[in-house]
């Protein structure tokens, strides 16, 4: 029999028993918008960790798909009060109460157990809705210096204050702007409690809700003692060696049956960051998990395979698991040592408060655990003053060999933004000079690459695409995008000038974007390189590393020998699951330097008159035997924007390793993306100057070799000077606001340059 709904309620995920008690009859709520609430209960748990369980999703997808409005509430209301901890009441007069409902009051010790609130509410009230309780301990980040320690207890108080339970609010997942505590006045909604529980054995609660002072029922019936039996948690160790049996950090999945995750991510402290599935964990380092039956998902990033085992916990005893990894690819065992040029210890979806960020120790973990040679972590506007302190223009001290980690900066929320992000690598200084504050820097970018080059820095634009958008996917494509964005958008301007901009960002915004303009700068005779990021986690906070690069280097690895490597070119791109190593033309090496040495003659080949080249490539590939329409079927726009799924062919397991001259694709050959390691070779007629590159489109894309016919620079298309030249012009529509009067008339000489550097190629291009 369904009950008519009046009250909120609170509901807990698990495996629940009880019944329901009877409650004040009202009206049936409106589908839409409860539908709509509970779809977002349901992303939500999933992001937090704790999902509803697969036969409750179809439950509610059944009833959402009834016809008949009054029926498909009713059966999500039968599928949710299976999970009702407490009911609580709201009146017409506003007057809160509680009532016990059917759930299972389980928590666990040193975890969390995540609950939610249905909001019955029929004073339509749009307060926020408050909960209190005198068992709430508090709230602080164990691991950070700079929190506020607790108070001191007496032994009373502290027994007592065994819980901390709150409201998940919005703040905490800033994405969805639908989480919040102030109610949005529907007759039903959900909002969803965490309590989490440093004790172990049965405890005692009492929890109180309300939407605003005076709002309490009389007779304290707003509150409701809850008996909480607490599930004792043990050490479990974790053992995990590479594929040398050395031991190594990997990231872990631990999910029970209910496929809850573990730690749950909610009141998760550093160096385990609560916006990720996974945890960090060195060889025989503990992780504390209630009795039970668990499954443990091991993994090193895109070059290893993962494993996933079964875990039983006992009462009686520690419990431990391990694992062998093993690797289906190891690039620098040919020289090719990977790296994440763009990661943040602090802002987007990092810890902020109490905490500014999270320090290198956290940091150090991700980057091992994702099996990167290099990780760059920059410095950026949120959290700037705390961050910088780490910078020193050295490693920093927790790397080792084969695993660096070095500050540096990105200049992202400095005045300059609107312009294009800049990455600054290999800075010995991190102060603009005669600044003191961000506000003090400058409001564009040219300025600011010339300071960072005159330092020796390497520097270059960060997520390129954005502002860069296209309609089509066509490589290159002749549209004119918006300029109005924070990718590499002045480079347009910055790279008419020699030795000032060193590479743009690839692998973390879609791939059209982000190649058009570097295709059409190459097809004019510039050299700027590609790079590959994440930007972790502001792009995508799931793992660092999910964009990378991959630089050759001869003889030891260090910081300075894997930038210099970036800089010439002699790297690719690749999102780690697909390789293209030693490219070659004629024998010479991507990358390769001039017998001078000179910078702006790295990777380039010379022939008399026009010939028949010879491209080698070693390339390897590694996909599921399953196809994943899910991502292949993907929209460019849409994350993963760089994923070797996106390359295969149709239902095969073959991708195509495109030979691309001036941007065109000239030739393919079929790869079977099986792990093992082919060399391709391609013959193409070379007839005038131009650029040649190979790529797994949307997966990954070498640098180019410039090839010099009789001497004459690249001038491979005059439809590619044009888009250049007008993009000048659309640029400085979307910048020029946004400078400083007193560095406009600096601005305003540096875009007539580029105009005239434009206008003197268009005459200089033959077609």
């Amino acid at each position: 029999m369904s009950k008519p709904p009046c009250v909120f309620a609170i509901f807990v995920l698990g495996s629940l028993v009880g019944c329901a008690l009877p409650i004040c009859a009202q009206k049936t709520p409106p589908l839409q918008p409860l539908a709509r609430n509970v779809r977002q209960i349901e992303s939500a748990l999933t992001y937090l960790g704790s999902p509803l369980s697969v036969d409750d999703q179809h439950q509610i997808d059944d009833a959402l798909a009834n016809t008949d409005d009054a029926a498909a509430v009713r059966a999500i209301e039968t599928t949710l009060d299976r999970h009702v901890l407490v009911t609580v009441g709201i009146n017409a007069e506003s007057r809160v109460t509680v009532q016990p409902g059917e759930a299972k009051p389980e928590l666990i010790e040193g975890g969390t157990r995540v609950f939610l609130v249905k909001v019955l509410n029929q004073a339509g009230v749009t307060s926020p809705l408050a909960v209190e309780s005198p068992n709430n301990g508090p709230v602080y980040i164990k691991s950070d210096s700079s929190a506020e320690p607790p108070q001191d207890l007496t032994p009373e108080q502290a027994r007592e204050r065994w819980a901390e339970i709150s409201l998940f609010d919005k703040n905490q997942l800033a994405t969805q702007e639908w989480f919040a505590n102030r109610l949005s006045g529907m007759s039903v909604e959900y909002k969803i409690l965490e309590i989490y529980s440093h004790d172990r054995g049965q405890r005692s609660a009492k929890i109180g809700f309300n939407v605003g002072q005076g709002t309490q029922d009389i007779g304290f019936r707003n509150e409701i003692d809850v008996l909480f039996n607490v599930l004792p948690a043990h050490l479990v160790r974790l053992h995990v060696v590479d594929e040398n049996g050395k031991p190594a950090t990997a990231a872990f999945v631990i999910r029970d049956g209910l496929d809850r995750i573990y730690p749950n991510p909610l009141k998760r402290l550093a160096p385990d960051l609560f916006f990720q599935p996974q945890i960090y964990r060195a060889e025989g380092d503990q992780v504390v998990l209630p009795a039970g039956k668990y499954t443990v998902t091991c993994s090193m990033g895109p070059e290893y395979i993962a494993q996933t085992k079964a875990l039983t916990v006992t009462d009686s005893d520690e419990g431990e698991t391990s694992f062998a990894m093993k690797r289906w690819i190891d690039p620098s065992q040919h020289g090719w040592y990977s790296g994440d040029h763009h990661v943040h210890a602090a802002g987007c979806s990092h810890y902020q408060n109490p905490a500014q960020g999270v320090p290198p120790e956290t940091m150090i973990r991700q980057i091992a655990g994702e099996r990167l040679n290099v990780g760059c972590v920059l410095t950026w506007g949120p959290c700037y003053y705390y961050q910088k302190q780490y910078f020193s223009g050295k490693d920093d001290p927790h790397s080792k060999a084969g695993e660096l980690m070095h500050y540096d900066l990105e200049v992202s929320g400095f005045p300059s933004s609107h312009a294009g992000h800049l990455v600054l690598l290999g800075l010995v200084d991190q102060d603009y000079p005669g600044t003191k504050r961000i506000e003090d820097w400058p409001t564009w970018d040219l300025p600011i690459l010339r300071w960072g080059k005159q330092q020796g820095a390497i520097v270059g634009f960060a997520h390129s695409g954005w502002g860069l958008a296209v309609s089509t996917s066509d490589l290159p494509n002749y549209e004119m995008p918006g300029f109005d964005g924070i990718g590499a958008n002045e480079y347009i301007v910055d790279v008419t000038y020699p030795n000032t901009v060193d590479f743009i960002s690839t692998m973390d915004t879609p791939y059209p974007w982000e190649l058009n303009i570097w295709y059409h700068t190459l097809n004019v005779g510039f050299r700027s390189r590609i790079s590959g990021e994440t930007d972790f986690p502001c792009i995508t906070d799931e793992r660092v590393g999910q964009g990378r690069v991959y630089a050759r280097v001869d003889g030891t690895l260090s910081y300075k020998s894997w930038l210099d490597a970036v800089r010439e070119g002699r790297s690719y791109v690749s999102d780690g699951r697909s390789h293209l190593m030693d490219f070659q033309l004629n024998g010479t090496a991507v990358g390769a330097q001039a017998p001078d040495h000179s910078l702006d003659k790295t990777s380039e080949v010379d022939l008399a008159a026009p010939a028949t080249v010879h491209v080698t490539v070693k390339a390897a590939a590694l996909l599921d035997v399953t196809p994943h329409p899910e991502i292949h079927n993907l929209p460019v726009d849409q994350k993963p924007y760089f994923h070797v799924e996106r390359a295969r062919i149709g239902d095969t397991r073959q991708v195509p390793v495109e030979l691309i001259v001036n941007g065109q694709s000239v030739a393919h050959k079929t790869l079977l993306a099986d792990g093992m390691e082919r060399a391709l070779a391609f013959d193409v007629l070379i007839e005038k100057s131009s650029w040649v590159a190979l790529r797994i489109l949307g997966s990954s894309h070498t640098n180019p070799i410039f090839v010099l016919v009789g001497g004459k620079p690249i001038r491979a298309s005059r439809d590619s000077a044009q888009w250049c030249l007008a993009a000048v012009n659309q640029c400085w529509t979307q910048k020029a606001a946004k400078t400083s009067a007193s560095e406009l008339p600096d601005a305003v000489k540096a875009y007539d340059h580029a105009r005239a550097v434009y206008k003197r190629l268009i005459e200089e291009c033959a077609q």
